[in-house]
């Protein structure tokens, strides 16, 4: 009982190869789909950047801003006006356009900065 019998041995031999079989059919069916997957990223892209170039870029948003003027009159009442709706181009947010003016230092300053001020930690 020891030793196994031929017939365990072919089998088990069997189930090696069918294993091996099923893994490179796996891996060639996934490589089917990854390439296809790129092929399809691909033409996909290529549309979409053909219709951006098409497009027109998309004009600036344009905002009605309503003034209002308070003036002073010769005998000293104010009085306040509203004038025309002024419409102005929207500007993209400060952070979409980069600050200007502001330096970003390194670790190593700051931390020589704190130093410097008396922080111990």
């Amino acid at each position: 009982m020891a030793e196994k019998s031929k017939k365990d041995e072919a089998q088990a031999q069997f189930k090696k190869m069918q294993r091996a079989e099923d893994g490179k059919k796996a891996m060639t069916e996934y490589e089917a789909e990854a390439i296809a997957t790129r092929a399809k990223t691909e033409r996909l892209k290529a549309l979409r950047l053909a219709r951006d170039a098409s497009a027109p870029p998309p004009a600036p948003k344009k905002v009605a801003v309503k003034k209002t003027v308070t003036k002073t009159s010769p005998t000293g009442a104010r009085i306040t006006t509203k004038t025309a709706a002024k419409t102005t181009v929207k500007k993209a947010p400060a952070k979409a356009r980069g600050k200007v003016g502001t330096k970003t230092g390194t670790l190593s300053d700051w931390m020589e900065a704190e130093k410097a001020s008396g922080r111990n930690n």
